[in-house]
């Protein structure tokens, strides 16, 4: 198989991306509300099934030509489906759960349809076939969860998730083809979304609140996290990905679409999310102690971020790298410290670590950042 002739991000796939971040927003509204470590868990297992979905798609529009018109309709179909998920988010695991469930299920069904339906190719065709395997199933377990509560809910959830998640690896991705450029792209253009959500929790978090000396400090600290992260990103990551990614064809190229975009990108929007609900609840109180799972959202966040990066890199054969997997550390380790702290230091102890990572690197590696990003690297 021969790899497919590069492509770019279209119009019609931002426009669908704008309901996932919607629905990024609603899972910080669903953890926020009553931050615990149960919401937490339910925050993290939705947004999973949200990724998991979204990827999906990311995979279709890689494949067809979206732009026609039966697609485009089917994809506005999609779209309202997710939104109808999206609105369900913040009560997915109490009385909405079943709307939740059935609207989800419609996206998936939707998007196995479109899969085997509008595409001539018979590779693919019999691809999806595959994948609908566990690609139907696992989310009418939802269905089936949605009335259930308590932990037996959380469980079946977990189930879903797993046997959603297990499929592209017991089935593979043989078949698929993929255009690395498209797909690099749209999976950065979905880290920039996901840093949005971070930004948009500081606005939301000041809402109604007197915006004095630490509400500023806050907000500019806050600011500062979302900027290094775009940094780590970025800066060089991104594009030496693709790089090399540009430069495998064949099943490895889809294997590694499946690994290090579809699976290694998730660990990242999930610390981006746990960093925007933190950010949120540390503005609302900046004199007081953060809470014990704010705070673990705050470091732990970055720290699942940055491992996530250090993940990527292993995968695409780039090395393990000291710095990230380093300051991951240091902040795991610092939260015990930032617990006994008022809610504005352990937002700066964040602040710190991030961009003194960006820092080191930027010196410490400035010959090669050039290189890559000169594109030579």
């Amino acid at each position: 198989m021969t790899a497919r002739t590069e492509e770019r991000v279209i119009p019609l796939e931002l426009f669908f991306d704008l309901v996932f971040v919607f629905a990024l927003t609603q899972v910080t509204a669903l953890m926020s509300h009553d931050t615990t470590w149960e919401r937490l868990g339910q925050g993290m297992l939705v947004l999973a099934a949200l990724w998991w979905a979204w990827g999906a798609y990311a995979w279709l529009t890689n494949e067809i030509d979206a732009d026609a018109d039966l697609p485009r309709l089917a994809m506005f179909v999609s779209m309202t489906a997710m939104l109808i998920v999206a609105l369900a988010v913040p009560n997915a695991f109490g009385d909405d759960a079943v709307i939740f469930a059935c609207a989800y299920f419609l996206v998936r069904v939707m998007h196995i349809v479109l899969f085997a339906e509008a595409t001539p190719d018979l590779g693919v065709h019999e691809a999806a076939v595959r994948l609908a395997r566990t690609a139907i199933p696992a989310p009418a377990l939802l269905i089936a969860a949605g009335f259930l509560d308590g932990p037996v809910q959380a469980a079946l959830w977990i189930v879903a998730l797993a046997v959603d998640y297990s499929g592209p690896l017991v089935f593979g991705v043989s078949g698929f083809r993929v255009s690395a450029s498209h797909f690099a792209e749209r999976f950065s253009l979905i880290v920039i979304i996901a840093l949005g959500e971070s930004i948009v929790a500081i606005g939301v978090g000041a809402a109604d609140l007197e915006l004095d000396v630490g509400l500023i400090v806050a907000a500019v600290l806050g600011i500062v996290v979302a900027c290094s992260l775009w940094w780590a990103y970025f800066d060089w990551m991104a594009i030496h990905a693709e790089r090399l990614f540009r430069e495998t064809v064949g099943d490895e190229r889809t294997r590694i679409a499946r690994d290090a975009y579809s699976y290694l990108h998730l660990p990242m929007v999930a610390g981006i999310v746990l960093v925007a609900l933190a950010v949120k609840k540390t503005l609302g109180d900046v004199d007081e102690p953060l809470k014990t799972v704010p705070t673990v959202a705050l470091l732990g966040g970055i720290a699942l971020y940055l491992a996530g990066h250090v993940a990527f890199r292993l995968r695409l054969h780039s090395g393990l790298g000291r710095g990230r997997l380093t300051a991951a550390v240091v902040l795991l380790a610092l939260i015990p410290v930032a617990r006994e702290l008022d809610a504005l230091a352990a937002l700066a102890i964040a602040a710190a670590v991030s961009a003194a990572l960006i820092a080191y690197e930027v010196i410490r590696f400035s010959d090669a950042r050039a290189r890559v990003r000169a594109g030579a690297g």
